[in-house]
């Protein structure tokens, strides 16, 4: 009856030690939604794409004029920002757009700590 005020449940998340594999073998769409002042004091992980959370909306929107060619709602996609809270968020975002497999990194320091490269 009250469904609507069950929290939606948390973007399962991925390891991060599988989703370096898989952004090296090019299976897997990393994605920071971090802000930009944010990256240029800590770099991102390599081969994330940057889109921040407040234009993941519309960049992942395929009828938006704003979507972001390099993203496919049929590839899997895993989001990470300083926390995990971000790209949670980001995670309900896209999945509102189409995109199915969609995973929560959790924070950049997650990436490193598992041997992901940094780039600046």
């Amino acid at each position: 009856m009250f469904a609507f005020l069950k929290p939606k449940p948390a973007t399962p998340r991925i390891n991060p030690s599988d989703a370096i594999a898989q952004v090296k073998a090019g299976t897997l769409t990393l994605i920071d939604v971090r802000e930009a002042s944010e990256l240029h004091q800590t770099g991102k992980a390599r081969g994330a794409l940057h889109v921040p959370l407040s234009q993941i909306a519309e960049a992942s929107n395929p009828a938006s004029g704003h979507f972001n060619r390099k993203l496919s709602p049929k590839k899997p996609v895993a989001l990470y920002c300083a926390s995990g809270a971000r790209s949670d968020r980001a995670a309900k975002l896209m999945a509102a757009n189409g995109f199915a497999e969609i995973y929560n990194l959790g924070s950049l320091q997650d990436w490193k700590l598992s041997g992901g490269q940094i780039t600046r």
